[in-house]
């Protein structure tokens, strides 16, 4: 580990990015978010997808940072389709369907659990009452696409986190628009050490009973009843806890989830003047929860446009600890070529505040679906003692990184239209990929066509 990193061996936080899937492709299903609607029926490239994202982990681990993976999702859903009534072998199911409303087969190959931010949402061992590392996986409610993601990403979150002596891995809240949850990207920790109890910051875009101003264009996609229960399940504490609203003019201006329009770390929060309802108040509650020492760093609409931070994903970065006390901003490269964004980017990483270094990666065929870096990735605080319980089989390495870009190199296609996933090979090739993946990782049999075709 490197030096400039690691602050305190004790405790750290780790990311856990998600692995593209082998059918990615640009199917525009998330109304809402203004990238994956304005790119729908566009060819996508699978294989450069899933090495971007591979280079972007490999990259944080050898500057030291704890990187994992978290393996994607079975596309097609096949059992849910004979859950829906089809009948035969997978590949007349397949061909039946170009009978069906075009979207159809697209939004059930959807390879959008590539964005792990949306998997669940985290509470680590030091903030929760009975000591362990809780997970409550996201509903995904709002969007049909995302919302049959939640059985599998229970599965996989307990392939990787199993011992229940550490770890507590709750399945997603019911399937209820009043408990509509996104998981992690409209939840932020903060804390002054990872293995101290933080300040857990929970965003909603509306509160289903009893709620005021809403977004009028744009769905509200995380409710505050879901917020409220997941504190609950994880057995977090109010003086610990912060609640606030979204800005509903910035969700009908594409802010689809608060990650699109604020991050933090540690004692930092970089956001958008324009990101809650009622700012002042949230950022007092903060700082007064982290013991009065919070560093609110918010960028003015003068400065940089919602727009423009919509357009570059800004936000949706990801702030890094440094063993000097300031932070890395990792940001994808549409923010290099937005003027305004990279002037702005320039001048706080040169003003001496918290963020003094910038990190640029290519990450364009996440962000032309919608989903930028801090999408991609899922943050789990953990003691040392907990991520040695933690699959070994997951864990970026100099081991595990050849060999997951050999296996796409030889499964992935380099071109993939929505006409494609009618192919009959398509499916034997995701499933021959997805079965050599989890003896690579160490996962067990985690996927339907493993367990005899049951989504359990």
């Amino acid at each position: 580990m490197s030096a400039d990193v690691m602050m305190n061996v004790a405790a750290f936080e780790a990311n856990f990015d998600g692995l593209v899937g082998p059918t990615h492709h640009y199917g525009g299903h998330s109304f809402g978010n203004i990238a994956s609607t304005g790119n729908a029926k566009q060819a996508a490239n699978p294989r450069q997808a899933a090495l971007q994202g591979l280079a972007k982990m490999k990259a944080l681990a050898d500057l030291g940072y704890h990187q994992g993976v978290l393996p994607p999702q079975e596309r097609p859903a096949l059992w849910l389709l004979r859950d829906l009534g089809y009948t035969g072998t997978d590949q007349e199911i397949i061909a039946s369907l170009r009978d069906t409303p075009q979207g159809y087969l697209s939004a059930m190959s959807s390879a959008s659990s590539m964005w792990t931010a949306n998997a669940a949402t985290v509470s680590p061992s030091a903030d929760t009452q009975d000591g362990r590392v809780h997970f409550t996986v996201a509903n995904l409610q709002n969007k049909f696409h995302r919302a049959i993601e939640h059985r599998q990403t229970f599965r996989s979150l307990n392939a990787v986190f199993s011992n229940p002596a550490h770890f507590a891995v709750h399945e997603a809240l019911p399937m209820y628009a009043a408990f509509g949850d996104e998981g992690a990207a409209n939840h932020t920790r903060f804390c002054h050490d990872y293995g101290q109890a933080g300040v857990e910051f929970f965003v909603y875009g509306r509160q289903h009973w009893g709620g005021q101003v809403e977004p009028t264009q744009f769905p509200a996609r995380q409710t505050r009843e879901a917020c409220e229960a997941i504190i609950r399940r994880h057995g977090l504490v109010a003086s610990h806890t912060v609640l606030a609203q979204q800005n509903p003019a910035v969700i009908d201006a594409g802010v689809f989830h608060n990650d699109v329009i604020a991050v933090g770390n540690q004692d930092v929060l970089f956001c958008h003047q324009a990101a809650f309802l009622n700012s002042a108040q949230v950022y007092a509650e903060l700082t007064d929860k982290m013991g009065g020492r919070l560093q609110v760093i918010e960028v003015s609409s003068n400065e940089v446009s919602v727009a423009d931070a919509v357009k570059s994903y800004l936000f949706n970065s990801q702030l890094l600890a440094k063993a000097s006390g300031r932070q890395r901003l990792l940001v994808p490269e549409e923010c290099k070529n937005t003027p305004a964004v990279w002037a702005y980017l320039q001048r706080l990483r040169d003003s001496g505040g918290p963020i003094d270094e910038l990190l640029v990666y290519d990450l364009k065929q996440s962000m032309q679906n919608g989903g930028g870096p801090a999408c991609l990735r899922l943050r789990v605080a953990l003691t040392a003692a907990e991520a040695k319980e933690v699959n070994s089989g997951v864990w970026m390495n100099d081991r595990l990184y050849p060999q997951l870009c050999s296996w796409v190199e030889r499964h992935y296609r380099d071109r993939l239209l929505e006409s494609d996933l009618f192919d009959p090979n398509l499916l034997v090739e995701v499933r021959t990929a997805l079965d050599e993946l989890t003896q690579i990782m160490r996962l067990g049999s985690i996927y339907p066509f493993q367990l005899h075709g049951r989504d359990e």
